[in-house]
């Protein structure tokens, strides 16, 4: 297994609670890493008919037989044995249980909240990180790769090529995440939406305009995020509501927890064809927040992120609040570090009476001038983010 950041969390979180449960999209690697971390913990599935069925008729008698030190994987297709399960921990009070682990974060949620609020330590696993694949010898070389690939295990694992891998994802997520999220009658008009949520990925979100593109209503297109956002497809960042005396967007942009799923959406099929897409530095922009996004999922924190952008078209892709400052850091996919690329953070700066910064470009040489480091894509984590 390639070892994952976020099992260190876990195994830190359940000295602490009686249950710890990891949520994240469907095959990030949620049941391989509790599996191969916690070989001590009995696994269950509740994908498996037999264990459902015994659990359904007979939650006490399921709880007597796997009462202590059990996986429960999927365990949101089982509601009713969130109070039974409440009830064990109060009785027990020992740390270290159950280990949950689930897709769908909106349902895993909504039973946590009703009946183990306090009781569950809540972590987040999302495809490989840059920083994972680095340390196991499998990051791709170029950046074009990187986006193409994103980071879903079984592509490196089973050497799976993207073109492949992708559709058949999406189509098991039509099928059984978004059916079980929400009543969703119209796959074809969801797909389109996801579509056309790639095609403006790196942009500031318009529901009324994807609602129109779509033939669906403004109301039906915020349920429909709500999902993609609860399934780990997508996030939101929020702007930076600091004014310093400017008139700042209020609308949040839209990104994709992975690339590659992006770019299967787009119909990019090759990396050459990456190469020269009109939306290719939206989805570099992309890469690197969602990067940012696993730097704290993966180590159990809230990313504390976001972008600024005045009315007038001055902006800073990332504001990242540190301590009694702010740092800036601006995302460009050129190879060829120019002027332009300082002139957000600047402008930035002057207004806010910071200094310093980072660049982060598509090439491969740092750079460490006086006003503001330049970084190569491959190089996130010289930044300080932690």
């Amino acid at each position: 297994m390639i070892p994952r950041t976020l099992s260190e969390t876990v195994d830190r979180l359940k000295t602490k609670f009686p249950i710890v449960s990891v949520t994240g999209p469907r095959q990030s690697g949620k049941t391989t890493l509790l599996k191969t971390s916690f070989p001590e913990y009995q696994y269950i599935s509740f994908e498996n008919p037999d264990i459902l069925s015994y659990v359904r008729s007979d939650p006490r008698g399921f709880l007597k037989q796997y009462g202590n030190r059990c996986i429960f994987d999927e365990v949101q297709r089982v509601p009713e044995l969130f109070s039974y399960l409440q009830q064990i921990v109060d009785d027990a009070n020992k740390t270290g249980m159950f280990l949950l682990s689930g897709s769908q974060n909106f349902l895993l949620h909504e039973r946590i909240t009703q009946s183990l609020a306090g009781r569950v330590g809540i972590v987040n696993l999302l495809p490989f990180s840059r920083e994972e694949l680095d340390a196991s010898g499998l990051a791709p070389d170029t950046l074009n790769e990187a986006m193409y690939k994103g980071g879903y295990p079984r592509l490196f694992d089973k050497d799976i090529a993207p073109e492949d891998y992708y559709p058949s994802y999406l189509m098991t997520y039509l099928e059984r995440d978004v059916r079980q999220i929400k009543n969703v009658t119209d796959l074809s008009a969801f797909q389109r939406f996801i579509r056309l949520c790639a095609g403006r990925c790196g942009s500031l979100l318009s529901l009324s305009s994807i609602a129109t593109d779509c033939g669906v209503s403004h109301n039906t297109i915020r349920a429909w995020l709500s999902v993609l956002e609860a399934s780990f497809i997508v996030f939101l960042l929020q702007p930076y509501h600091v004014n310093f005396n400017k008139r700042l967007v209020k609308s949040p942009k839209l990104y994709f927890h992975d690339t590659g799923l992006a770019c299967s959406l787009l119909g990019i099929k090759s990396t050459d064809e990456l190469a020269n897409h009109a939306l290719r530095g939206q989805l570099f922009e992309n890469l690197i927040i969602s990067e940012f996004q696993k730097q704290h999922l993966h180590r159990g924190l809230q990313p504390d992120c976001w972008f600024w952008r005045d009315k007038t078209g001055h902006e800073v892709d990332c504001i990242f609040p540190r301590k009694n400052r702010l740092l800036p850091v601006e995302i460009k996919s050129g190879m060829t570090v120019s002027d332009d690329y300082f002139k957000g953070i600047r402008y930035f700066n002057t207004l806010s009476g910071e200094t310093g910064g980072y660049v982060v470009y598509g090439g491969n040489e740092s750079q460490y001038r006086s006003e503001t480091t330049v970084l190569g894509w491959k190089e996130l984590g010289k930044i300080p983010l932690l």
